[in-house]
């Protein structure tokens, strides 16, 4: 609910019954008119991928079909994108055009994927100068590709140990020439920053909430493998001044839904997530 409305509303409570109901009932009703999307990664951003394809191509690709079941089904709603094309934009511009737009909701879309383990195996036995057997050793590199489902975020705080998402998708602050001075001395590789990053709350946090439980309620009906709503020190959701989410919608290291995500299927069940998602959440807000 924008923060007009909110004031407005605090007023006639806490004034009431001094309030005329007459002034209460000229409020007008809440109604979602904008919603900005945001394609996650572009341009030069582009290091997330799986074996044939790149985060940064299937977000957008993903974003603008659900920019169009926006406008085919929502006709009173205006879609903002952040990008539509392959270009870098950096995480707190992507937030300034919400803002400035006075967006009633903000979703950014990406492809999750698990990083790259380096271990130790044996591979066999040898002699020494001694003669005595002694194991030879191999390093190996790779990525677990078994993990897979989908998970969305909300701007929030949560212990240092479990910032993997947020020190992933912060990365591409380094990419901005003066990300220190957008993001107020922010250094994504310090820990300290994402504890400090975490402790600015979302004014939306329980709307955030209500929506990305919609969203994961909506990719579960499908089949997917739900791994739950989560708070996490995102940057790109810092100063949203309206209900904000960020989804992973699959992961590209995993190659069964590297397929499905690059899909047609794929893409289109995950619009449609989506959409039933925004359709639910604008039913609510716009009855209380």
């Amino acid at each position: 609910m924008p923060l007009r409305r909110v004031i407005s509303s605090l007023l006639i409570l806490f004034l009431h019954p001094f309030v005329s109901s007459a002034y209460s009932a000229k409020l007008p009703p809440y109604r979602i008119k904008t919603i900005v999307i945001d394609a996650g990664h572009g341009g030069k951003d582009g290091v997330n991928r799986g074996i044939y394809s790149k985060e940064k191509d299937v977000s957008l690709s993903v974003a603008l079909k659900l920019g169009q079941a926006i406008e085919s089904n929502l006709k009173d709603v205006r879609v903002i994108y952040t990008r539509s094309e392959d270009v870098f934009i950096p995480l707190y511009e992507r937030m300034n055009i919400a803002n400035r737009a006075k967006a009633d909701l903000f979703i950014s879309i990406h492809c999750n994927n698990m990083p790259v383990e380096t271990r130790r195996v044996q591979d066999g036995y040898t002699r020494n100068k001694k003669g005595q057997k002694v194991p030879v050793y191999r390093t190996i590199s790779a990525k677990s590709t078994s993990t897979h489902g989908v998970e969305t975020f909300v701007a929030g705080s949560k212990r240092l140990g479990e910032q993997d998402a947020a020190i992933r998708e912060n990365a591409a602050v380094l990419l901005e020439s003066d990300y220190k001075e957008n993001y107020d001395g922010f250094d994504p590789n310090d820990p300290e920053s994402a504890i400090l990053l975490s402790l600015i709350k979302s004014k939306y946090r329980d709307q955030s909430f209500k929506f990305a439980s919609l969203i994961q309620d909506e990719y579960i009906k499908t089949g997917r493998v739900d791994r739950g709503v989560q708070e996490q020190s995102l940057a790109v959701l810092r100063h949203a001044t309206m209900p904000a989410v960020l989804t992973e919608i699959g992961f590209l290291s995993n190659p069964e839904e590297e397929d499905y995500l690059n899909s047609e299927n794929g893409q289109t069940e995950v619009v449609n997530c989506l959409l039933n998602a925004i359709q639910g959440y604008k039913k609510q807000v716009e009855l209380e």
